[in-house]
């Protein structure tokens, strides 16, 4: 499981290479982002940043959710599409429907929260398998109580709360906990909007949620963090807590993740979208720090520039969407 934040850094460093920066744009345009709720506080850094020295060019940055975000860019409402997993098969294919191709750029590393209520004084960590014991599609109306899910933990009533289904979020989680992107009891709190869970987690003793390791950092005051163990011996000794450490390093699994930009090649070459991405790449790292999450090596933010200068459409993951513990090896052969 290690192996996955090398895969990415390799798989991006092998594709691409050097690039060279843009002068700042000096015309005028209207680029159009939407999708991740959890890639959102990095585009609208940058957007703010780049819009600094780029006065006459306008970001705008909606959050719809990774999937809202692919059925917007996939109909070409959108330029940029922020996305918190790689593209799905579907998503693909309604792409190639409608002729638009695609440039993935990995953008940073993000690490999953799981979260109780700051009083619950029964939870000092959880494996993956008691996870799934909470999640999985069969628990629904089953799986009820704290006392289902191990052997001394209260008879009280289990509160689930977290991403709704058109979040890259929910299909990252769903895919390393239950084993398929998408497959989740439907009886919990749903919301795209992580202030909704957060409320939900802070204002219930018995609940228990998941969002973004950024959105954790902005509201630790209200959660208590629980460490994870996957029990398969490759995230260290026992349960490990989500840091940019052990995110960075692949020692926090499996609910660890690179995030992307997808760029639509057919305006890839407009200069104010030129700038705008080469901008973004270029300052990625210390933005991507500012509002919480985990930066790239430096050589995968210069492969990714290259990435983009050749205008290498498609996608490293072969279009499967969340992709949980695959190897160099796998993806290299695709």
């Amino acid at each position: 499981m290690k192996s996955k934040f090398k895969i990415i850094t390799a798989i991006v460093v092998l594709v691409l290479g050097l690039s060279v920066a843009l002068p700042a744009y000096a015309g005028e345009g209207l680029i159009k982002v939407d999708g991740s709720s959890t890639v959102f506080p990095i585009t609208e850094a940058v957007a703010e940043e780049f819009q600094k020295s780029n006065p006459g060019v306008k970001v705008t940055v909606g959050v719809s959710g990774t999937g809202g975000g692919f059925k917007k860019f996939c109909r070409e409402e959108i330029d940029i599409s922020d996305a918190s997993r790689p593209i799905k098969p579907s998503e693909v294919d309604t792409c190639f429907e409608n002729g638009i191709k695609y440039i993935e750029l990995p953008v940073a590393y993000d690490g999953l929260a799981v979260m109780v209520n700051p009083s619950n004084t029964w939870v000092d960590h959880l494996t993956v398998a008691e996870l799934n014991k909470m999640w999985a599609p069969a628990a629904q109306g089953k799986v009820a109580s704290w006392s289902d899910i191990r052997s001394g933990f209260p008879n009280s009533p289990l509160t689930l709360a977290g991403p709704g289904t058109d979040s890259g979020t929910f299909d990252y989680f769903t895919e390393a906990i239950n084993g398929k992107g998408g497959a989740s009891r439907g009886d919990y709190i749903a919301s795209e909007d992580d202030n909704v869970l957060v409320q939900a987690i802070s204002s219930d003793v018995n609940a228990l949620g998941y969002f973004g390791l950024a959105y954790y950092q902005e509201n630790k005051d209200k959660l208590k963090l629980v460490p994870i163990d996957d029990e398969k011996g490759g995230n260290g000794d026992g349960p490990i807590f989500p840091t940019m450490e052990t995110v960075k390093d692949g020692t926090y699994q499996p609910l660890a993740r690179p995030i992307f930009i997808y760029v639509n090649s057919k305006i890839a070459d407009r200069p104010d979208v030129q700038t705008f991405v080469e901008f973004y790449l270029q300052n990625a790292k210390s933005l991507v720090t500012e509002v919480g999450y985990i930066p790239l090596p430096d050589a995968a933010y210069q492969a990714a520039l290259e990435r983009f200068k050749t205008r290498n459409a498609g996608s490293v993951f072969g279009g499967k969407g969340a992709t949980v513990g695959v190897s160099m090896e796998e993806l290299l052969r695709k």
